[in-house]
């Protein structure tokens, strides 16, 4: 039997893609259609935990294997304390939006026995497990972004390019960061690295896939 993985908040199917090179079967899940053309729910985050659970026949199992979710952090993210921070003129919002973002994170955990939220660094009441960078994976960028992690271990480097990434000029090695204005920055700011995403499938698949074999795999290191 597959395994199978929900991928909440992602319509460019980088991540979704990635976990079915690993045999996964996979449903994809966001506001906006899927630029892929695979299970796609077109729709609520919650409501969508609950479909899936329906369309992957869950007959023998009682929770999904996998959820990897990315939620919105516009108004989560530090970056924003100017606008939604206390005392700004947004903060009302951020309010909804970690209280929306930890209430997902709950029901996720509670309907996958694995779980990863991605994010940047945020004013979430929990901690991030770990923190990656695209250089890393093999990408000649930074990008700082956090992980929260349910019955999953962290990513392991796959491709550190470090050293000849800081050879590169500021405005190079932060790409994402100068982005200049266009109908598609916040599309390419929000999608995953196609290195992190591979990592993500090929380590935390195996994990989910074998987690005593990987357990045994991690002690011996």
């Amino acid at each position: 039997m597959k395994h199978n993985a929900l991928v909440l908040c992602e319509f460019s199917d980088t991540v979704g893609f990635a976990l079915r090179s690993q045999g996964f079967m996979v449903i994809t899940n966001d506001l906006l259609p899927s630029e892929g053309d695979h299970w796609h729910i077109e729709g609520d985050c919650f409501e969508a935990i609950e479909t899936c659970k329906e369309m992957f026949e869950l007959a023998s199992k009682t929770k999904l294997d996998l959820i990897i979710m990315h939620p919105p952090c516009t108004a989560i993210a530090v970056s924003g304390n100017s606008t939604y921070g206390r005392g700004m003129p947004k903060h009302e919002q951020r309010l909804a939006s970690v209280e929306w973002t930890m209430a997902l994170w709950e029901k996720a955990k509670q309907h996958a026995n694995h779980v990863a939220m991605e994010n940047p660094v945020n004013v979430l009441p929990v901690r991030a497990t770990q923190f990656v960078q695209p250089y890393q994976f093999g990408h000649l960028e930074q990008k700082k972004t956090g992980f929260w992690l349910h019955n999953l271990p962290p990513l392991k480097d796959t491709n550190n390019v470090y050293e000849e990434m800081m050879k590169l000029p500021k405005n190079k090695r932060e790409r994402i960061h100068y982005l200049p204005p266009s109908k598609d920055r916040w599309k390419i700011r929000s999608t995953t690295f196609s290195g992190i995403a591979e990592a993500i499938a090929k380590q935390w698949g195996d994990f989910v896939k074998k987690p005593n074999e990987f357990e045994l795999e991690r002690i011996k290191l």
